[in-house]
């Protein structure tokens, strides 16, 4: 935990040093900062908990490092995020932990350039093999649809995003994610969101597929310097779990934002 918390801080201090001159207000870049399909470079740390697993309540953490690179391609933008997870996994036979990397994601979206009301993103998503055991991930390559859609209505900004990747190995594997987001913005670019991420193996078995957890948090944009941040904290229960899975998670972001 030291080692990640000294590289978010020393990427932190390089990102002041190229932050621009000219930036939005905190209250749009709030605003921004829950868009999926804003054209605006950032990269995200966000720290996912899961509390309760097994019978000696073992935990999860997974820290997914997600940097956004937006690219205009005429009357479109191709919105690429990768996501990298550094894992810490409990082994519930032996009750002890390993930490890894576990299986990059890579998502492209093709969205219209134009800004509107309700807008839209399709493309694929690809799983690259890169975990580093089989603890963190297949460490198969994998392929699938991705979609996003959303609203900016006033004070709201809503919306979801899924994606199905299928990989190509002797796993095999199916999953499914749907995430949902609500957010409401309050004075001080201070925010209200709700994002719980569901997931979906199907090659589990029947009821063992699902995780489904329900709740939020609050949020808030501020400026160090000249560079915005964003920063939120969450609270998930699993209404629907596999059997032994925790029903708590605790989720914490961090977004460095680079604004064009």
């Amino acid at each position: 935990m030291i080692k990640i918390t000294t590289i978010v801080f020393m990427l932190g201090m390089c990102f002041i040093a190229l932050a621009q001159d000219d930036v939005p207000s905190e209250a749009e870049l709030a605003k921004a900062s829950q868009n999926p399909l804003a054209k605006m470079i950032s990269v995200p740390f966000q720290n996912n908990t899961t509390y309760g697993i097994g019978t000696d309540n073992q935990t999860q953490n997974v820290l997914n490092i997600q940097p956004v690179y937006p690219i205009t391609l005429g009357k479109f933008n191709l919105i690429n995020r990768l996501i990298a997870p550094v894992i810490t996994q409990p082994n519930l036979a032996t009750n002890e932990t390993k930490t890894g990397l576990g299986d990059l994601s890579l998502t492209s979206w093709f969205s219209p350039a134009k800004a509107s009301t309700i807008t839209y993103g399709v493309g694929p998503a690809f799983q690259l093999p890169t975990a580093t055991s089989e603890q963190m991930g297949s460490g198969e390559f994998g392929l699938g649809p991705s979609v996003v859609a959303l609203m900016m209505i006033n004070k709201w900004v809503a919306g979801i995003v899924s994606n199905n990747i299928w990989t190509f190995g002797e796993t095999k594997e199916n999953k499914f994610l749907f995430q949902y987001f609500i957010n409401y913005n309050l004075p001080h670019a201070t925010y209200l969101v709700s994002a719980p991420i569901m997931t979906a193996n199907w090659n589990a078995e029947s009821g063992e597929q699902w995780i489904v957890p329900f709740g939020g948090g609050v949020g808030k944009v501020f400026k160090v310097g000249k560079l915005p941040i964003n920063f939120n904290a969450q609270v998930y229960y699993n209404t629907v779990t596999p059997t032994g899975w925790g029903k708590w998670q605790s989720r914490f972001q961090l977004q460095f934002m680079f604004p064009k």
